[in-house]
Parts: structure tokens; C-alpha cells; sequence
């Protein structure tokens, strides 16, 4: 143990303490079973001050969960969620666009033709957009480009994704995207789809009586996260090595194997991103929609949850080929 030592002015100093290990700093194999942790229990707590609430309005709606498979279904789903998130290298504002663009299309299902109530669900995806967000801010730094103290040229594009005007745009193009595309399936084949593949279907009229304005209006949420989550990191992501090999290569000289790379993988870091979080935002829409209604929804064949689910993952990649396209125009940078 080290003593304190006399100052000449007669101070006596003691030797500074350590400074506090950062919850970001650990290890990452301890980070992630810590994630897994906090948000099993959040969920847990949360849930348990709200279900004397929310309880009521979905367990008229919803199938029993009692098998051992079907509980551990659910668990593996929940952690393969947080897992595709660690390993996609997603921060806290990453998942919370994630889960609202995931989790919504279950929950617009039972309160547009099962009239359970709005307030039930949104207190139903606050729960789940707070037990991410939570653990994930704690064990995980933002990213560069939702990170306001960044410091300077480590994001592209700073002042495009920064603009107020350019994200008010953007999201209300992407409400546009969802609003169409789920309007366009309500006015052909989804009705019948529904009414055939949903025993129980309480009320069929919020198909019908779908009016495009009010529903864009009401995607609005869905469309700035889907610009937090597509548009931002792939305008802001920099140059990387990536890029350097991709104009540095030589069909003359190049390897078969650098070749086949170059033609399926061969793209800027702005559109490989964009590929890769739209990939990721489809499958996963696609996935938890399909679970979440097959499996909880009283009266739902598996069909028509597939049916459903699909109009949402192909609202996903639309918006991510379109914001594509929105980030080649003249004035951003590659």
C-alpha cells in the first residue's frame, strides 16, 4: 500500500484513485450477456406495471403460450434480435428505429381490425423500444453519425443528415412509402387475404374505408425511423478500404475470386451500408410479423401472417432503394 506523502506546503497527498471502468470499455463478451440481462429484466418489470393495464385488451386476442417450445421460441427470438443488433454494430437510436419499424406491423394488425385499443399498443411498443434502448446505451457508444460531439470528419455528409429540412423530407418520403404500400394492398388482394386466413377477424372495414392521406399521416413515426435507421448512417458512412480496392482494381490482373468479389460486393460504403440495413430491416420485419401474428394471434394461419408480414418487408425494401437513390443526388459526397 502506498503511504500519503508531505507536500512542501504541508498538503498531504494520497494517491489518486483508479479512475471508473466505462460500461462501454468492458469486454465484449461481457458486454453482451449483460445486454441480454438488463433487457430480459426490463421487459420483465415493465411488463409487470403494465399488464394490469394492457392485459385485458390483448388477451382477448391472443392464443395461450404454454408449450415449452413456444415459450423458448420467444426467448430465442428476443435474443436473436439482441444478438443481430450487437453483431450489426447498431447503437441505442439504431434499435429504437428498429423495434418501431419491426414491432409496429403486429400491433397496427390488432388494433386496425381487432379494434384493440391504440393506447394498449403504443404503451405495448414504448415497453419495448425502452427495455432496448436502455441496455443498449449503457454497453454501447452511439455511432459517429448519431452522435452529436463527433468530432469532426469522422461522418460523411455531416451537414445533409443534419439538416432539418432534409430529415423532414426524407421521413415523410418514407411515411409516403409504407402509406402506399400498404394502401395499394388494402384496394387489391389483402381483404380477402385476410378475411380466408384470420378466423375471427372482428372488423374488415379499416381495409376498405382506408384513405391515403390519413394513413400516410399516421406512418409518419415509422418514417423517421426508418430515415434514422436507413438514410443516416448510409449518407454519413466514410470511405474505407473498401472503396480504395474497388478503384484500384484491374480486371486484367485480378484473381477469379477478386473478381466474383468485386461484381457481387463491389460498391461504395454508402450502398453497401444501404444494402446491408435494408437486408436487415426486411428480414427482420418479415420474421418478427410473421411469429408475433402466427403465433399470438388467436385465429391467425400461419399463411395469412406470412401474407401480412410480406406487405411490410416489401415497404422496407422499397424505402431502402428509394433512399438510395435520394443519396446519389448531386451535392452528397460519396
Amino acid at each position: 500500500m502506498v503511504s500519503p506523502k508531505q507536500m512542501p506546503n504541508g498538503v498531504v497527498a494520497t494517491p489518486a484513485s483508479p479512475p471508473p471502468i466505462s460500461a462501454t470499455k468492458l469486454s465484449s463478451y461481457l458486454r453482451f450477456p449483460l445486454v441480454v440481462a438488463t433487457n430480459l429484466i426490463l421487459n420483465a418489470v415493465l411488463l409487470s406495471f403494465t399488464s394490469t393495464y394492457a392485459a385485458g385488451d390483448l388477451s382477448s386476442v391472443s392464443r395461450s403460450i404454454n408449450d415449452w417450445w413456444e415459450v423458448g421460441g420467444t426467448l430465442l427470438l428476443k435474443i436473436l434480435e439482441l444478438q443481430l443488433g450487437w453483431w450489426g454494430d447498431f447503437d441505442s437510436y439504431d434499435l429504437v428505429s428498429l423495434t418501431i419499424l419491426t414491432h409496429g406491423p403486429p400491433l397496427y394488425l390488432l388494433t386496425t381490425f381487432y379494434g384493440i385499443r391504440p393506447t394498449t399498443l403504443l404503451t405495448k411498443l414504448a415497453l419495448d423500444m425502452a427495455a432496448i434502448y436502455v441496455p443498449f446505451r449503457i454497453f454501447r457508444p452511439l455511432k459517429a453519425t448519431h452522435a452529436v460531439e463527433a468530432p469532426k470528419g469522422t461522418v460523411s455528409n455531416r451537414s445533409v443528415i443534419n439538416d432539418w429540412e432534409v430529415s423532414v423530407y426524407n421521413s415523410l418520403l418514407a411515411a409516403g412509402i409504407y402509406g402506399l404500400t400498404v394502401y395499394s394492398s388494402f384496394m387489391t388482394w389483402l381483404p380477402m387475404h385476410l378475411v380466408i386466413h384470420f378466423e375471427g377477424l372482428r372488423d374488415i372495414s379499416g381495409a376498405h374505408e382506408a384513405r391515403l392521406p390519413f394513413l400516410i399521416a399516421s406512418f409518419i413515426p415509422v418514417g423517421i425511423a426508418a430515415k434514422s435507421f436507413l438514410f443516416t448512417p448510409a449518407t454519413g458512412a466514410k470511405r474505407d478500404l473498401g472503396d480504395i480496392r474497388q478503384l484500384a482494381f484491374n480486371p486484367e490482373t485480378a484473381t477469379l475470386m477478386e473478381t466474383v468479389e468485386y461484381n457481387l460486393w463491389g460498391y461504395s460504403k454508402r450502398t453497401r451500408v444501404m444494402i446491408a440495413r435494408t437486408a436487415t430491416l426486411a428480414a427482420l420485419t418479415f420474421m418478427n410479423t410473421w411469429y408475433q401474428v402466427a403465433l399470438t394471434v388467436e385465429g391467425a394461419e400461419s399463411v395469412g401472417a406470412a401474407g401480412w408480414a410480406g406487405v411490410w418487408a416489401t415497404a422496407a425494401v422499397l424505402t431502402g432503394t428509394v433512399f438510395w437513390w435520394v443519396g446519389h443526388v448531386d451535392g452528397v459526397s460519396n
